[in-house]
């Protein structure tokens, strides 16, 4: 037996993206996104409406991050999704947040989250809220690198958003070698 709950924007997993831009005078904002993923090779899409003062920031500077957010920042990563830039002018700061200039593009790295995909603003579409952003750099911090230089996924703790129950999720223990497992059936 099944349960049917009608038309709803629930999948697993769904990340829990952390968007960074810098304010027209220079100040870091943050926002916590859900709806979002690669779409291309070198692009990544969100889904954000108009109104929140990170996507006027995108806009304006035509750059943002997206960091994962981590098990170890979940308070702080939660903070950001429930004020607004436009209240909370400080709230990048007041969630312990640090700034670091990316390379890259104009916008911020946030140094207590690991891994980043650094983007510029391709288009954004306000009637379906879709952002697109071309993928120029992603960075990791060797914090969350094993001795053969590969991220590892245990040190870098991400979470993922449970849209079934409002819950965040830690992301779990290696189950199986990617495009190796399925040669069993072969």
């Amino acid at each position: 037996m099944r349960r049917n709950f009608g038309v709803k924007p629930w999948t697993y997993p769904q990340p829990v993206f952390i968007i960074a831009t810098y304010g027209e005078d220079g100040t870091p904002d943050a926002m916590n996104a859900a709806w979002g993923g690669i779409s291309e090779h070198n692009e990544i899409s969100m889904c954000l409406s108009g109104g929140h003062k990170t996507v006027e920031n995108i806009l304006r500077r035509g750059a943002f991050t997206v960091s994962m957010a981590d098990a170890a920042h979940v308070t702080a990563c939660d903070y950001v999704g429930l004020v607004s830039g436009h209240q909370v002018p400080d709230k990048f700061a007041r969630a312990g947040f640090h700034a670091l200039k990316s390379e890259f593009v104009d916008a911020p790295l946030i140094e207590e989250l690991a891994v980043a995909v650094e983007c510029r603003l391709k288009d954004y579409d306000p009637e379906s809220c879709i952002l697109r952003g071309a993928i120029v750099n992603v960075s990791v911090d060797e914090r969350v690198c094993g001795a053969d230089g590969k991220v590892d996924a245990a040190k870098v703790a991400p979470i993922i958003f449970d849209p079934f129950n409002n819950d965040y999720l830690a992301v779990g223990p290696k189950v199986a070698d990617a495009f190796s497992e399925g040669r069993k059936l072969k």
